[in-house]
């Protein structure tokens, strides 16, 4: 997911900006964990009522990335390892069953924009360009998602994904993301080849990639 200022928006679909923008302010770190929100302040960053802005922290207490205590505060949820990690494993639960669902369907065109969108990831990552590749990212499991076609996967992933995207965003290695260069385009050959078992299998092994990439630290274990 790109990281998208905090800054007013227009009056159209005023929730779905603020979630959108406060969303994004989080997973960069500009909102960071354990720190209080409040609704007035942000409204007033956003050049918005105070209503939207209470009903998109609404929906992000929903996906987990702000928790509020009544009478009390509402701040952005600490990073707990054991918690993003189960968010993971049903990410790529739901990823694994989307490319079981989405590969035999895959056409050319698909092909094409997955293609496009790993080489953007390739140079993102060789460059140190986090932002453009998590959207890359995003946009070439996206082709798969959408010729899926189940919402109900989809929903699940756009619910646990920013969780994971936020401890990703501080633990992104170089060493991962060129090694997902590598596996993307296996996925994408494997889609191409419709050759669902492989695809499936790829997709495990470039979220249990990402999985290594979130264990605890000994310091944290301590």
């Amino acid at each position: 997911m790109s990281v998208v200022p905090i800054e007013p928006v227009s009056r159209v679909l005023l929730r779905d900006q603020a979630v959108t923008l406060i969303r994004s302010a989080i997973l960069s770190g500009e909102l960071p964990p354990g720190s209080v929100v409040k609704d007035s302040a942000l409204a007033g960053r956003l050049g918005l009522s105070v209503a939207p802005v209470r009903t998109a922290l609404a929906r992000l207490a929903d996906e987990g990335l702000v928790e509020s205590k009544p009478q009390s505060h509402t701040r952005v949820t600490p990073l707990v390892l054991r918690q993003v990690r189960d968010a993971a494993v049903v990410v790529r639960a739901m990823h694994e069953l989307a490319v079981a669902e989405a590969a035999p369907a895959v056409t050319a065109a698909d092909v094409t924009a997955m293609r496009a969108a790993n080489r953007r990831f390739a140079v993102a990552v060789a460059t140190g360009d986090l932002d453009t590749a998590l959207a890359a990212d995003d946009e070439l499991h996206d082709v798969l998602l959408a010729r899926c076609g189940n919402g109900a996967v989809r929903a699940t992933i756009d619910r646990f994904t920013p969780a994971v995207r936020r401890l990703e965003r501080q633990r992104f290695a170089a060493a991962h993301g060129h090694g997902s260069v590598v596996l993307h385009e296996r996925l994408i050959s494997a889609c191409a080849n419709g050759d669902v078992a492989a695809a499936v299998s790829t997709t495990t092994e470039i979220w249990t990639a990402l999985l290594s990439e979130l264990e605890e630290t000994p310091d944290e274990r301590s």
